[in-house]
């Protein structure tokens, strides 16, 4: 099999973060780079590939077969778009875009074209969430209830050094808690209704470090999202499940509970608690089991997935459409905030 051309636009962290992942493939390859900056012309030296410091160059030079996308956020619908239109498959970080009606746009391209798109919701790759997921669809938990779901550390004043960080848009909301809510929908089903509250109480920025969200599932089920990134605290994906080595393991402590009439499972531990019979309750005693899960990083799994995608040998497991819901779900979790009111998610 030819080893597949991948161009990277964008080469900032997760740009880099890709290209890192995509030197250790031997079944594709890097063709091109596609960013305005001089630390990416250097980059493209380094890799001893062409730099383009506009899309229309690479498109031109039609040395990609495919292409990873990760610009700026507002950047990513333009950019696949015209991506599209060229035949070329797409890696797409996320959020997959920054409004719906943009996002609806993509997702019409995307059906009519038959190009695929695949959004880098990266964590839906990692397989401690196959596990749990396939333990929830064999019905461990029995009816699902009730999910808690936490992500609350603290991020360095140094973090805020540079200035879009503080602004609209940048929050928790959007930056961080967007992954947790794909997980939430990817394992629970989708949320027909939220309400939400925000906070910027603790720096004072034009965007919210603080937020509170409950969630009804279609299913029935109830759950709530605390977050924050202002307080020293340890339940995060981020330090619980040892994704990326960059944050220091809280392997103990969990990020997820997801309760059921038949069990509960913590998360990222994939530790299911359940009774001895049917019918015991409050009086007897609880026994647990941790399932075991393979392990391979997340970001590489979803490239490797992406290149049998990018083939038509795969479907993508994060559509446009189904990254769309997600962006969804955030924007009705700011009208919930906004308004003080129940809201639904608008359709894409």
């Amino acid at each position: 099999m030819s080893i597949l051309r991948i161009a990277l636009i964008g080469a900032g962290i997760m740009g880099r973060q890709h290209l890192a992942y995509l030197r250790q493939l031997s079944d594709a390859a890097l063709c091109a780079i596609v960013d305005p900056t001089e630390q990416a012309r250097q980059l493209a030296a380094e890799q001893g590939v062409p730099w383009f410091a506009e899309l229309q160059e690479l498109l031109d030079s039609r040395l990609a077969e495919a292409v990873i996308i990760a610009n700026p956020n507002a950047e990513h619908v333009p950019t696949a778009l015209r991506c599209i239109e060229a035949r070329l498959p797409a890696l797409l970080e996320k959020p997959v875009g920054v409004s719906l009606d943009e996002v609806r746009e993509l997702v019409a391209l995307v059906e009519k074209s038959a190009v695929p798109v695949l959004v880098g919701h990266h964590r839906r790759h990692n397989p401690l969430i196959g596990k749990a997921r396939e333990l929830l669809q064999q019905g461990a938990l029995g009816r699902l209830t009730t999910v808690t779901a936490l992500w609350q550390l603290q991020k360095p004043d140094s973090y805020y050094k540079v200035l879009w960080r503080r602004e609209p848009g940048a929050g928790v909301l959007l930056t961080n808690l967007i992954h947790d809510l794909d997980l939430l929908r990817h394992l629970c089903g989708e949320v027909q209704q939220v309400q939400a509250l925000t906070s910027t109480a603790v720096r004072g920025f034009a965007n919210e470090d603080s937020a509170a969200i409950l969630l009804h599932f279609d299913n029935g089920a109830l759950g709530s999202l605390t977050g924050s990134d202002a307080v020293a605290a340890p339940w995060s994906w981020e330090l619980s499940a040892g994704e990326n080595p960059v944050y220091p393991r809280q392997p103990d402590q969990a990020c997820y509970l997801l309760a059921g009439t038949a069990g509960s499972l913590s998360i990222p531990q994939l530790r299911l608690w359940s009774y001895a019979a049917l019918g015991a309750g409050w009086h007897e005693p609880l026994h647990s089991v941790e399932h075991p899960h393979e392990t391979m990083p997340a970001l590489l799994r979803q490239l490797e997935h992406f290149i049998d995608v990018a083939r038509g040998n795969a479907q993508p497991l994060i559509s446009a459409a189904d990254a769309g819901r997600t962006l969804a779900l955030y924007d009705a979790i700011c009208r919930a905030a906004v308004s003080g009111c129940a809201t639904a998610p608008e359709p894409i």
